[in-house]
């Protein structure tokens, strides 16, 4: 049986071309028509991170050429950066930048869609939210509030199917009107959301990250939590889940959960009170603004399988810094 992985990609050609280039061969000759024609599929990595001191201050202002960027152990050019929510910078070859210009052509987009954050709140509305419903609502009320106003929000809710509440928009009051009409469903099918909930994060261009608000179990989904987990890391999109469910009474929707945060670049948190959440949400909302992102067309690789990628950071020889990074990917095969 094929994983879910695969048969997603499938599914999700479409938005895959847009972060695609796909370079052909000049015309062939008419005697040349029955050469076999090869063509080569090169994508465009999006890297998000964050750079703490070793008491977990954010460090902020650095420029493209303070870090080194590699992939199994070779070196990377950077193609843009980007600081917070600050616009895009080209990286030019001789290390200068320059702002980012992007036309509204058929493969390229408007150059404000890789202004701030594409932020895709996924909403557990199953009956194991039941009692905290009201609570975990006006929680994420809030952090919709304080979002940049750079940022764009979708709201999506679920219990045993998907709804999208709210599509993405930077109408803070078209996104909240939907975060309140979500209704209290029944069995939990997160993983089934979670996915579907990555396919359409996956269309949007710029950088984009996913959070769960959740209770914990999963008890009607039909995929492997860990094949979501490899969607959401080879797509280069964080996801933060916020649980509201103790660690120790659900160890096993605790380890899934740092385990898909961990690997994707974003972090897990397991706030039971209100108070909890709405600390929580204002952690994910300083690491959207503090975070670095970077986008590179990854070099010459022989490996088809995981590459590992290594955020070094050559203006701090002591390695006083920690970098929070997905630690790598899979690269999709040309055709």
């Amino acid at each position: 049986m094929k994983s879910i992985r695969n048969l997603w990609l499938v599914g999700a050609a479409a938005a895959l071309a847009a972060s695609s280039v796909l370079l052909f061969p000049g015309p062939l000759a008419a005697q040349d028509s029955q050469r076999p024609v090869f063509r080569v599929k090169v994508e465009l990595v999006v890297l998000s991170f964050t750079v703490t001191d070793s008491k977990g201050r954010y460090i902020n202002g650095l420029k493209p050429s303070d870090f080194r960027i590699l992939e199994d152990g070779i070196v990377q050019k950077i193609a843009t950066f980007a600081e917070g929510n600050k616009p895009p910078v080209q990286v030019l070859d001789d290390g200068s930048v320059r702002p980012l210009i992007t036309a509204g052509t058929e493969d390229r987009a408007p150059a404000d869609a890789f202004v701030g954050t594409n932020v895709f709140v996924l909403f557990d509305t199953s009956n194991y939210m039941y009692r905290g419903f009201v609570y975990a609502s006006d929680a994420i009320a809030d952090f919709v509030r304080g979002l940049d106003r750079a940022d764009s929000i979708a709201v999506y809710t679920y219990s045993r199917n998907l709804s999208r509440a709210a599509t993405l928009t930077r109408d803070r009051n078209q996104a909240l009107l939907g975060l309140r009409k979500a209704v209290a469903g029944d069995d939990s099918a997160l993983y089934n959301a979670l996915l579907l909930t990555l396919r359409d994060a996956a269309k949007v261009p710029g950088r984009k990250v996913v959070i769960v608000f959740s209770n914990g179990p999963d008890n009607a989904s039909m995929v492997a939590p860990d094949d979501v987990r490899a969607v959401a890391e080879d797509e280069g999109i964080p996801i933060y889940v916020i649980s509201t469910s103790e660690v120790n009474k659900d160890p096993v929707s605790a380890g899934v959960f740092r385990r898909i945060s961990s690997r994707t670049g974003g972090k897990a948190y397991f706030a039971k009170t209100w108070q909890k959440q709405v600390e929580a949400f204002e952690s994910i909302r300083e690491d959207l603004g503090n975070s670095y992102t970077v986008t590179y067309y990854p070099a010459m690789n022989p490996n088809e399988g995981f590459r590992k990628i290594t955020v070094e950071i050559v203006s701090d020889p002591g390695k006083k810094y920690r970098v929070s990074a997905r630690p790598g990917y899979r690269p999709r095969g040309g055709f």
